[in-house]
């Protein structure tokens, strides 16, 4: 993860000179691009410093060893749920609120209501606790 996180580190101080270089080029008279581009240093330098904090707390992956072989990568890389049909319901959420822009603002509550019970249903569909099988 070093690369990554050295990678998104470095491209937030990068995003802000950018910002910085358009604010004077438009003598600051158009401001969403400057103000755009500072958010998107500040969202990369987010991302760094999570992926910082994570390579801290795990061990290297065989992507850090530079003479690292492909094999040693192989193995189960997550758990994933091909059965699911959640994410179907977040898909459809979103149609819905995306449907919205074009037909009226109050269908926006609907598909807002229908992603959260798809979100929370996709998250603990493993978590079944006390109703367990």
């Amino acid at each position: 993860m070093k690369t990554e996180y050295r990678l998104f580190l470095g491209l937030g101080p990068f995003f802000v000179l950018v910002a910085l270089v358009y604010g004077f080029w438009t003598d600051f008279h158009e401001p969403v691009g400057a103000i755009g581009l500072v958010l998107t240093g500040a969202l990369v330098a987010m991302i760094g410093s999570y992926l910082a904090l994570t390579a801290r707390r795990i061990d290297d992956r065989p992507e850090d060893d530079p003479e690292g072989l492909i094999e040693e990568g192989a193995g189960d890389q997550g758990v994933y749920a091909p059965w699911s049909w959640w994410p179907l319901a977040i898909g459809f959420s979103a149609a819905i609120s995306f449907a919205s822009l074009a037909i009226g603002w109050w269908l926006l509550y609907i598909g807002v209501a229908v992603g959260v019970v798809a979100l929370v249903g996709w998250v603990f569909e493993f978590s079944r606790g006390q109703h367990a099988h």
